[in-house]
């Protein structure tokens, strides 16, 4: 009787285990893409074999914080209003968007050092089709431009955030213009 009760007590332990681990890492990463995985097992409070337990490499490690950002990322605007006019819709997916790129730009540059593109393009997949879905409904209400391929514009609206979180980091776009920088370029690249 004893066993079975033990086995799913350290298979909870486990879970708490990987979920204080990945949020560490997220935070940590999230302040310092170069943190390493000792910093991230110490602020989990674990240990280096147990995060190793876990996660086999630094990539897996950095890929999980990932996840759970864009999963996070993914509550927040799946709540959003983008009803009514595309334009206005635009504007409040931006502005909510921005605050989530500035929050995780340093976890996404950890990430673009040990993750293949095209698997962080994939991890990105439902907020592409969010701004896609947006972007076509704008060109159909005649708000955005259509001499451009829609997948074009999704990219350089991702080029913009990115780069205007990297502008953030290097201190060359202050924080506190970046989300109507943002806003007002991508608005002006899809009104052509």
């Amino acid at each position: 009787m004893t066993a079975p009760s033990a086995r799913p007590r350290r298979r909870a332990d486990a879970e708490r285990s990987i979920a204080r681990i990945v949020s560490a890492a997220r935070a940590r990463l999230s302040s310092d893409p170069n943190a390493t995985t000792d910093e991230i097992a110490q602020a989990a409070g674990v240990g280096r074999m147990t995060l190793y337990g876990h996660f086999r490499t630094r990539a897996d490690l950095v890929e999980a914080a990932l996840t759970d950002a864009l999963r996070a990322g993914e509550e927040t605007l799946s709540a959003l209003d983008l009803t009514g006019d595309a334009s206005e819709a635009l504007t409040r997916l931006l502005l909510s968007s921005w605050q989530l790129v500035a929050e995780s730009a340093a976890l996404l540059a950890a990430a673009e050092k040990v993750l293949p593109e095209g698997r962080i393009r994939e991890m990105h997949d439902p907020a592409v089709r969010r701004m896609t879905e947006l972007i076509e409904r704008g060109r159909r209400q005649g708000v955005f431009r259509t001499d451009l391929s829609v997948t074009w514009l999704v990219s350089v609206t991702h080029y913009i955030l990115h780069g205007a979180a990297a502008e953030v980091r290097a201190g060359r776009l202050p924080a506190d213009e970046a989300a109507d920088t943002v806003t007002r370029s991508i608005r002006s690249v899809l009104s052509g």
